[in-house]
């Protein structure tokens, strides 16, 4: 046989976790195309992933292990034998390590989001050294922490169920980047006679497909849920029986919105009075008459100071009228926590020497802590570092900090890459790792209920091994000899998913990579009867969890870092908000190699309202600077009313070294956190924008 379709799933961190199709002919992956049979993914692809090809078999692949033979940052590399590159690797593991193991820090994030190759052997090899712990906050904490605060955990409602809702509020997302297989189904329930609104600083591409946009200044999402519950009592627009029985604080809730009106609302969210009680009406009219109303949240809202309240507000509103009755109705942040996954099995953190002390490293402070020297509160200098599935060079805020500490000459890098990133360009040691269509791996999804299944569908390219293989063989270099480093992927996959919990009771293995798709068994309308998995039980409008851990215990508002209105000294130097949501082509700094995605975007460009461009003299395709006090990067300007005025948007991320300057926005972000979750503030900061020149 010569031609085969092969089972397979895209590994990028997108709620929508497409089940694929590998064409391969004799022994080449020819087209991957979206499975018609999978409910969510109904044979469409992204832009992105359709070209998946050109990815695997990219020219610039790394297909050998590479040593530095050049400074660190010039990129420069010769090759090595796999020998020679295990053994540089476990010798200074283990010489760090004999000193102390904390000094050592795995740096991982979604690069793929396979249970395997994400952070399956990768995580036993680690608990086993006894290295730091990695705390993985770059994109989601702050609202995971704040939605379990209120909901209990990441469960929410079905994207399956949107056509059938009546109200749609896509808040702080633009699903047709991000999440187009519920866009798909937006459009359906548009089509049945849904109303569609954005909640969104810029007019996105979705923005521009709803019915209606609310343009909220950056920040201000938790005010404007405030305001809506404020509406949503004042004029009795809630299910009573439902709160009654399974919410908690109610009461207190009452108190504490009276206090945000519409027009204090206003002020803040820099909209009209009007936009708040309207919106609230729909919403809680909407559900009076019995419709399934749907907020579909997503993580643009929480990446700011109060990004984890902002979440939790919005999380209230479902209990508050009864939206959660409905299988379409409710709201959906994440589904992770839908999945029973074993990571006891996975990870093995029991592994860990229990004679040795812990410590966890942020990763959205990286560039910080690998500058900080060794003290009593820190602990060692991280001396060992060891990248995969990341590219924090390009990700991580403040960039310039980030990139200083990679340039440590006594910081011993390893990167296990498809290409030579940014991050890559640092590595002591770099190795080439496998891409989906090469390896095995089992995925659970947040946007879906799901367990999917991938096979590879081609041998690896070159010398190109598994992130779970290059773990295994780092393991016995280091003389580990624990039967769980010896585990093939198919007797770990087998582990994944919990065979006692009614949900995933059904799990087979052998059975799931022949299906390459099996949904959890789980209720239509999850929490129609309440059951929420807080510790009372209820919907936590008040939560005594919060108030211990330091917090208001009530929704509130936290403003932003960096903002007019409330850092007017600051904004008297750096005037312009902004923000960096993703560019339709790129999925983080994921594709931004492939040359035809690229070419698409064209180069960094910059929003600019033509009020604030005019301000500056600055005319469509001028070349711009954009700094502040952490740095600055150029783009070119695009002046258009999609930025509302005082915002400026920078589609992203781009590598640097793709930039004309090489650098990109995390140049001026910042690596304080959230309010909760230790999550990074991407979108709370104040720049200046200035002309470098016309185009």
């Amino acid at each position: 046989m010569t031609s085969s379709i092969i089972r397979a799933v895209c590994p990028h961190d997108c709620p929508d976790t497409c089940a694929l199709q590998v064409t391969v002919e004799h022994g080449v992956a020819t087209a991957v195309r979206g499975d018609p049979d999978h409910p969510t993914t109904a044979g469409v692809l992204c832009t992105k992933v359709s070209r998946y090809t050109e990815r695997t078999y990219h020219p610039d692949r790394l297909l050998y292990p590479q040593k530095r033979i050049g400074k660190k940052g010039e990129g420069k590399f010769t090759r090595i034998s796999w020998d020679e590159a295990l053994e540089t690797i476990a010798a200074k593991l283990q010489s760090v390590a004999a000193r102390d193991p904390l000094a050592i820090l795995p740096y991982s994030y979604a690069g793929t989001m396979g249970l395997l190759q994400g952070d399956g052997m990768s995580q036993r090899f680690f608990h086993r050294i006894g290295a730091s712990f990695l705390d993985r906050t770059i994109c989601a904490t702050a609202g995971g922490q704040g939605y379990k605060y209120t909901v209990g955990a990441r469960i929410g409602t079905d994207t399956e169920q949107t056509q059938n809702a009546k109200l749609i509020i896509i808040w702080g997302g633009n699903p047709i980047a991000s999440n187009l297989h519920f866009w798909m189904r937006v459009q359906e329930a548009k089509r049945n006679g849904a109303r569609i609104i954005a909640i969104d600083p810029y007019r996105s591409l979705t923005a521009e497909k709803c019915h209606q946009h609310i343009a909220v200044l950056p920040g201000t999402d938790a005010a404007l849920a405030l305001g809506l519950m404020h509406i949503l009592i004042a004029e009795n627009l809630l299910d009573h029986d439902y709160i009654q029985q399974f919410t908690l604080g109610f009461d207190a809730l009452v108190q504490r919105v009276a206090e945000w009106t519409p027009e204090r609302v206003a002020r803040i969210c820099g909209i009209t009075a009007d936009e708040v009680i309207g919106l609230a009406r729909e919403y809680g009219q909407g559900a009076k008459r019995g419709e399934a109303s749907l907020i579909r949240m997503n993580y643009g809202v929480q990446r700011v100071h109060g990004g984890g309240m902002s979440v939790r507000n919005i999380s209230c509103l479902p209990a508050l009228v009864g939206a959660w009755r409905h299988p379409a109705g409710g709201v959906q942040l994440s589904l992770s926590d839908s999945f029973p996954k074993n990571f006891s099995a996975l990870q093995r953190p029991d592994l860990f020497p229990a004679d040795l002390p812990q410590r966890t490293i942020n990763m959205s402070t990286i560039g910080d802590d690998l500058l900080r020297k060794a003290s009593s509160d820190f602990g060692p200098a991280i001396e060992a570092l060891i990248v995969y599935n990341s590219n924090p060079v390009a990700i991580a805020p403040e960039s310039g900090k980030v990139a200083q500490g990679f340039a440590r000459e006594d910081l011993f890098t390893v990167v296990l890459e498809h290409f030579q990133t940014d991050t890559a360009d640092y590595a002591d040691i770099l190795l080439p790792a496998t891409t989906q269509l090469e390896h095995t791996d089992i995925h659970s999804t947040y946007g879906h209920l799901y367990m999917m299944a991938n096979n590879p569908a081609i041998a690896p390219l070159g010398e190109a091994k598994s992130n779970t293989e290059i773990f295994r063989l780092l393991a016995q270099r280091m003389g580990y000899d624990e039967l769980c480093f010896a585990e093939s992927d198919d007797e770990m996959a087998a582990q994944a998913f919990h065979k006692t919990d009614a949900r995933s009771a059904h799990f087979d293995w052998d059975t799931l990579k022949k299906t390459g798709w099996s949904k959890l068994n789980v209720p239509s309308a999850p929490f129609a009867q309440g059951g929420f998995p807080t510790p009372s039980g209820r919907c936590e409008f008040y939560s005594e969890a919060m108030d211990k851990a330091g917090l208001d215990p009530l929704p509130t508002y936290i403003p932003p870092y960096e903002s007019v209105a409330d850092n007017p000294a600051l904004a008297s130097r750096y005037p312009l908000a902004m923000i960096s949501p993703p560019a339709r082509n790129f999925l983080n700094s994921t594709f931004v190699n492939v040359q035809s995605l690229r070419a698409t975007e064209g180069e960094p460009h910059l929003d600019i309202h033509p009020q604030d461009a005019a301000q500056r003299k600055i005319v469509q395709g001028d070349m711009l600077r954009i700094y502040n006090d952490r740095g600055s990067f150029s783009a070119r300007a695009r002046v258009t009313d999609k930025a509302r005025p005082g915002l400026v948007v920078g589609l992203s991320i781009w590598w640097k070294k793709l930039a004309g300057d090489h650098k990109n926005v995390n140049e001026v972000t910042s690596q304080r956190l959230t309010d909760m979750g230790g999550g990074p503030t991407f979108y709370d900061l104040l720049v200046e924008v200035e002309k470098l020149g016309a185009a």
